[in-house]
């Protein structure tokens, strides 16, 4: 009797799974910039008691505890215009011209999935950041002809504005969220009720600038929890724990943003089949060794993905996924068939990883990432060129690849460098204890040029601090990843291998704009 009543039960959650996938889902896509893997579950998963542990974030904690979360998501490219035409075109950032740069042109002939999402079908739209701020009417998503910033954008710097009104801090908090609140609701009267949905939601608080000490005056975090707890590359003192917990503040902001998006699916009747997706662009900005690096807290990002009935949840997934890998998903999630896609495309759809039921590694062919940069300011200063990079990244090991060790990485002067750390105290910090001798091994662990090639085990060294390149016991490793990673990019026709090597397209014009 009992297993009678199980098959029946069964039988009936199969059905509805799959009448839930032979219906278009409405497909929601929170992609914030600057955002990192910091969220509460996180620390639950990892069990490590680390940053994580110190924030609260009960609405994206609940979508992943109901969905799936991935644990290997990474980027292509640790600058937001890079990895946004990645994810849109569903193509590698060094295959995508103009637009792989900072504030850089896009281009007509690349594919744009919400595009495609319209052409077949679906209702479109967007609030906030889907490509760089100032670009031109015709970029990725046809500029402000699917926009819905009613209300403003004051959410870019949320602290500040928060702490700049004159009464109580609740009651300016709320003022900020109902502007969000009112450009979500534009979008959902937009709508018809008849087409399925897609709506880009890009919020970009994470983004410098946030106001210094807002992160005790609005969301009770004590700076002091972070000690031990950073990144070991980092000074550990005040100044940069402080801003470092400014910014987890943000992160906390995020989350009330995701919720009040599930509250108004919810109201409207349409969150049972609609497609969660929330992730952001890239690591940490102003700090070291972070956003526009190849080293893990740059391009390891949060990934949780959420639809009733078709998702199974309470999943922990560690299959590597590639952030632009999100545009295929979305395509097939849509119902698009793959014939469909563009040549051009890339990428490769997790739909599948999404549907299973199974926990930790599902796809086993889904064992690395790889992810690069060329530059992230749009111009250069005389003599100083693109520090280009690439890094494959595995369950073991951490490979990065600096093709041109003799350039100024990143630095702390404007004058030296390409300026990529964004300003803010840590950043200040660092300038004014250049010379100091007592911080001289963080200032040449952050600062300094690097070797062509670096090596670090995942396992034994987290912040990827000591480099095995040169170890003769890592010998055949750093072999074996340097000729997968020489597959890879000849596979992907990169410019940074397939041009000569004193003659890439990257060092000439257009690409840079020597002054």
């Amino acid at each position: 009797m009992k297993l009678k009543l199980f098959i029946r039960v069964l039988s009936l959650l199969l059905i509805t799974t799959l009448q839930n996938l032979d219906a278009q889902p409405n497909i929601v896509l929170f992609f914030a910039d600057d955002w990192g893997r910091y969220a509460g579950i996180y620390d639950e998963i990892d069990g490590t008691n680390g940053v994580n542990s110190i924030i609260k974030t009960p609405t994206l904690d609940r979508l992943g505890e109901e969905g799936v979360v991935f644990t290997n998501a990474h980027v292509p490219s640790p600058s937001c215009t890079p990895c946004r035409s990645s994810l849109l075109s569903g193509m590698y950032f060094f295959n995508t011209g103009m637009a792989g740069i900072l504030s850089g042109e896009w281009s007509p002939e690349l594919p744009s999935f919400p595009i495609i999402l319209r052409d077949n079908g679906y209702h479109i739209g967007f609030s906030y950041k889907v490509w760089h701020p100032g670009s031109p009417e015709d970029a990725p998503i046809e500029g402000s002809k699917y926009m819905y910033q009613v209300a403003g954008t004051r959410y870019t710097n949320f602290s500040g504005k928060v702490l700049k009104m004159n009464i109580e801090i609740e009651d300016a908090k709320a003022k900020v969220f109902d502007e969000a609140a009112q450009n979500i609701h534009a979008f959902f009267s937009s709508w018809d009720g008849e087409k399925p949905f897609f709506y880009w939601f890009g919020p970009a608080n994470t983004h410098r600038a946030w106001a210094y000490g807002s992160a005790q005056k609005l969301w009770n975090i004590d700076p002091d929890d972070l000690k031990g707890k950073m990144p070991k590359a980092w000074v550990d003192n005040e100044i940069v724990r402080q801003d470092f917990a400014d910014y987890l503040g943000e992160v906390m902001v995020l989350d009330h943003y995701i919720s009040m998006l599930v509250d108004t699916l919810e109201a409207r009747g349409v969150l049972d089949n609609t497609l969660l997706l929330i992730s952001g662009d890239h690591g940490i900005p102003g700090f070291p060794r972070a956003k526009t690096n190849l080293y893990e807290i740059s391009t390891r990002v949060a990934l949780i993905a959420w639809q009733k009935n078709v998702i199974p949840g309470g999943r922990s997934v560690t299959d590597y996924i590639n952030i632009m890998d999100i545009c295929p998903t979305v395509l097939e999630a849509a119902g698009i068939p793959e014939t469909d896609y563009p040549d051009a495309m890339d990428a490769r759809s997790f739909y599948d990883v999404l549907l299973s039921r199974k926990s930790g590694r599902v796809d086993k062919s889904r064992d690395f990432v790889l992810t690069g940069r060329e530059r992230h300011v749009p111009e250069a200063r005389e003599g100083n060129l693109p520090y280009p990079q690439r890094a494959l990244i595995t369950d073991d090991y951490y490979y990065i690849r600096n093709f041109k060790p003799e350039r100024e990485p990143i630095g702390i002067y404007p004058y030296r460098s390409n300026n990529d750390i964004d300003g803010g105290p840590t950043k200040r910090w660092y300038v004014n204890n250049q010379d100091n001798p007592e911080y001289r091994v963080y200032i040449d662990l952050c600062f300094g040029k690097r070797p062509y090639e670096e090596l670090y085990s995942i396992e034994d060294d987290y912040d990827q601090l000591v480099n095995l390149a040169n170890k003769p016991e890592y010998r055949k490793v750093l072999i074996e990843m340097r000729a997968r990673m020489d597959s890879l990019l000849l596979d992907q026709k990169d410019p940074r291998i397939t041009d000569p090597v004193n003659d890439c397209r990257f060092d000439k014009l257009p690409y840079i704009k020597v002054k």
